[in-house]
């Protein structure tokens, strides 16, 4: 493939590439060395300059063309009247940028960042860096020794990190440090968070953008936002502080005061100006969990203060400006609210930018064994003990808490709930099979009405009470654990609500099959049967 031109792109110095008579030959002039180059060759020279240095530029092409002939140079004069001033300076760059026919399959762009003022070379590095001069930097040098007429040195420089290894590396190390940071350093093994945390983490270094989390109560929203500013902060780009609130909490006229401030005399009992939520959150993060709750009223006025960061507090004439980050969280189906009329179709649109589920601890039961490792770790740093199973309890705790019947329906609130419980009436920091055992029996009664309810289509009396000395015999009743008659009394009311072997077996077995490549649930359902000596027509007869 034949070479690509190579082209220029810079300022005319009017310091530098000035010069008058034969003596300007014997002073170094950056633009002009440029071509004087033997062993590289200048296709063509845009020379940058503002007005009021017309004759300057015409001296800097005649002395070119003069060493270089073979170089095509076209000048531009920019409606430019302070190059000093760093807004006139970018504007006018990024209009010519704008109107350029760059063309990077045929031409090779060049930014010389020598010449000019000192705005102009920051302001050609931003350009070059967005890409809006989609090429490399140049910077020249005069020559060591006192040379008349030599061209100096020139240096590339590729704003492409990517390409610098040990940058590289110190990148992806530290995106791998904001992940597990985000993670609190727990292990997770469920692909599909991993993957989602690891977006978060690059959206929330490089977007300020509202976010949204969605997902049941307890699967950990406010923890992830609270992290998440915790990891901006760090970065310094943050100055605020962390302000969060349930909108399921504000009823009626204090929902707007809260959030958005009031007045002195705004209503009664306004006895004196309240800044608000918004306020508060100024130069820091708003997490509004449970966003869904919000009135219209306040939604339309979230709305305005999310898009212009200005806002009317109650009773006030002025508005005032708060430039805060948003998260949101919800347990609703957002969409649904906005197709039902509770929720408004703009304000939707302003935070579904950047929106992820948090999937249940029910989804994510692979991380359960990571989750309690952490938790024992936080109780033993907040108590200044170390607490640990013993292997019989720890086997007897995960087969619990890995089973149907574990339904972990406030997520990781129970399972923080229950490693604290344990871990409080450890003694000598052992947590036993009898402490597990009667863990378990309280989560399960904890779980009752869900298991008995319509998730599983079974009626309020419907088979509730499983007598298993009357299925089993009380003999072989009294031989089981306490462990494993709540597991069997749990299946037999779903085999008991179920119209077949097979819906059975996908109730039971509804997230471990998904590892399976042929499922076959109503066989694992059948053999767990078999080892208490039931069969399925015998719990239907």
């Amino acid at each position: 493939m034949k070479n690509k031109k190579i082209v220029v792109i810079g300022f005319v110095g009017t310091q530098l590439d000035s010069g008058k008579g034969s003596a300007r030959w014997e002073k170094w002039r950056p633009s002009v060395a440029l071509t004087q180059h033997e062993d590289m060759v200048i296709d063509r020279f845009e020379l940058l300059c503002n007005r009021g240095y017309e004759g300057l530029v015409r001296q800097v092409i005649e002395d070119m063309g003069a060493v270089s002939p073979e170089t095509q140079v076209v000048s531009h004069t920019l409606a430019l009247d302070d190059p000093w001033d760093f807004e006139q300076v970018y504007s006018a760059l990024f209009d010519f940028a704008r109107d350029y026919p760059f063309d990077p399959e045929r031409e090779e762009y060049w930014v010389h960042i020598t010449t000019g003022t000192h705005v102009v070379q920051i302001c050609m590095f931003l350009m070059t860096e967005a890409n809006y001069f989609p090429g490399r930097l140049l910077q020249t040098s005069p020559p060591r020794r006192h040379a008349p007429g030599a061209p100096g040195s020139f240096a590339l420089i590729d704003l492409d990190l990517s390409k610098y290894d040990q940058i590289a590396q110190r990148f992806s190390h530290e995106q791998q440090e904001g992940v597990a940071f985000l993670k609190s350093g727990i292990a997770t093994r469920n692909p599909r968070f991993n993957a989602m945390i690891d977006e978060i983490e690059r959206v929330a270094i490089k977007s300020r953008a509202p976010m949204l989390l969605m997902g049941p109560t307890g699967a950990g929203k406010s923890f992830l936002a609270r992290r998440l500013y915790e990891l901006k902060k760090a970065r310094r780009q943050l100055d605020g502080r962390f302000v969060e609130i349930n909108c399921a909490t504000l009823h009626g006229d204090g929902a707007a005061s809260t959030l958005f401030g009031h007045v002195k005399g705004a209503f009664t009992g306004a006895a004196s100006e309240r800044a608000g939520l918004l306020r508060s959150a100024g130069k820091g993060l708003l997490f509004l969990d449970e966003i869904g709750e919000l009135g219209l009223d306040e939604q339309a006025m979230l709305l305005k203060a999310i898009e212009e960061k200005r806002f009317l507090p109650v009773g006030a004439d002025h508005e005032v400006h708060s430039d805060f980050q948003l998260i949101a969280g919800t347990n609703r189906d957002l969409a649904q609210e906005v197709a039902r009329g509770r929720f408004r179709d703009d304000l939707f649109a302003r935070i579904n930018l950047w929106t992820y589920e948090l999937p249940g601890l029910a989804e994510r039961r692979e991380d359960i064994e990571p989750n309690i490792d952490y938790l024992l770790r936080a109780f033993g740093a907040e108590h200044g003990q170390m607490v640990r199973f013993n292997k019989e309890a720890r086997d007897r705790y995960m087969r619990f808490a890995m089973s149907a019947q574990a339904r972990w329906s406030g997520n990781f609130r129970d399972l923080s709930a229950s490693v604290t419980r344990m871990a409080t009436l450890a003694e000598a920091g052992r947590i036993t099979g009898e402490i597990v055992d009667a863990e378990a029996l309280r989560l399960a009664r904890l779980w009752q009405p869900a298991v008995a309810g319509p998730a599983d289509g079974l009626q309020a009396g419907d088979g509730d009470v499983v007598d298993l000395d009357a299925l089993l015999g009380e003999a072989a009743a009294a031989q089981l654990d306490r462990f494993d008659a709540l597991q069997l009394q749990a299946v037999v009311r779903v085999c008991r609500a179920s119209k077949s072997l097979s819906e059975a077996g996908r109730s039971l077995f509804a997230v471990s099959r998904e590892a399976k490549r042929q499922p076959n649930d109503a066989d694992r359902l059948k053999k767990y049967l078999a080892r208490f000596g039931l069969a399925w027509d015998a719990l239907h007869a």
